[in-house]
């Protein structure tokens, strides 16, 4: 059994971890109250403004297609990787990391490129994939122009046909305890089976395809900024769930630790009335 100074320092040392842990859970909870605010309010407007784009842009004429319409076969891929740029928040990255080395494997003939958002999946991914960039900034000032500006870069890509298709995985916010791995396309806009080729009871001021040429970039932008928006309050979830279990850990361990320590005092005590009474009893 370890001695008395030995288990105190360990205490100590528990004690000080829990402190650390609990504080990161407050935080985090805090930031995760106003990140999911930002999120659920989101998106009812960024699916609108998809299911919209995708309705109208079904029924363009062939003869007038967008750059971001056009459905090519697939042999250059794009991979936005959304991540964080800080750990201790449980599996969150791993998740990422592991749905994009499973994405690589099921699709080996095409030429896939990364475009590595947060700095915990750029270290990782950058080792052995092939990287059309990083933006590790982005959730320094995570606002829809920074955003905007990321997705510029690849809409140029796809329109100067370097990339056949463009998706984004990320974690999709569910609540603090979950957080879902999404692979959602971002380009081309294909419109869904269902509303292809119905424009509805829409009247086109002034026509149709000069509204679709100016909300298809800004629809495109919105998708990946909500992405980010869920991959932010999903951090903040993930590392509070993460925080409070380890501050929860500690404090078992902690008393585990006070329980042998209270053991080992008492057996120390006990021998020295042990050592006085069996030397009282040699001195008569």
């Amino acid at each position: 059994m370890a001695n008395l100074k030995e288990i105190r320092s360990r205490i100590a040392s528990v004690s000080s971890t829990m402190q650390i842990t609990s504080a990161m859970k407050m935080v985090s909870a805090a930031k995760l109250k106003k990140a999911q605010d930002a999120i659920t309010a989101m998106r009812p407007y960024s699916d609108k403004l998809t299911e919209l784009i995708q309705n109208l842009s079904g029924s363009l004429d062939g003869d007038t297609p967008n750059p971001f319409t056009q459905v090519r076969p697939v042999k250059k891929t794009l991979l936005v990787v959304v991540t964080s740029n800080r750990g201790l928040c449980g599996g969150f990255n791993s998740s990422i990391v592991k749905a994009v080395q499973h994405y690589v494997k099921e699709h080996p003939e095409q030429d896939i490129h990364l475009l590595t958002m947060g700095k915990k999946g750029n270290d990782i991914l950058s080792k052995n994939s092939s990287l059309f960039g990083n933006n590790n900034q982005i959730f320094d000032d995570l606002t829809y122009s920074n955003a905007a500006k990321v997705a510029e870069e690849f809409m140029d890509a796809f329109a100067e046909q370097q990339f056949d298709v463009v998706k984004v995985i990320y974690n999709r916010f569910k609540n603090a305890a979950t957080q879902i791995v999404t692979t959602e396309t971002l380009l081309p806009v294909v419109p869904e089976e269902d509303v292809k080729g119905s424009t509805g009871d829409y009247i086109f001021e002034p026509d149709q395809d000069a509204i679709v040429n100016e909300l298809l970039p800004k629809s495109i932008k919105m998708q990946l900024f909500k992405a980010l928006r869920d991959s932010f309050a999903s951090e903040h979830g993930a590392r509070m769930t993460a925080m409070h279990k380890a501050t929860d850990n500690a404090t078992e361990l902690r008393d585990q630790l006070k329980l042998t320590y209270n053991k080992a005092r008492q057996a120390a005590i006990t021998n020295e009335i042990l050592e006085i009474v069996a030397g009282a009893e040699a001195l008569s």
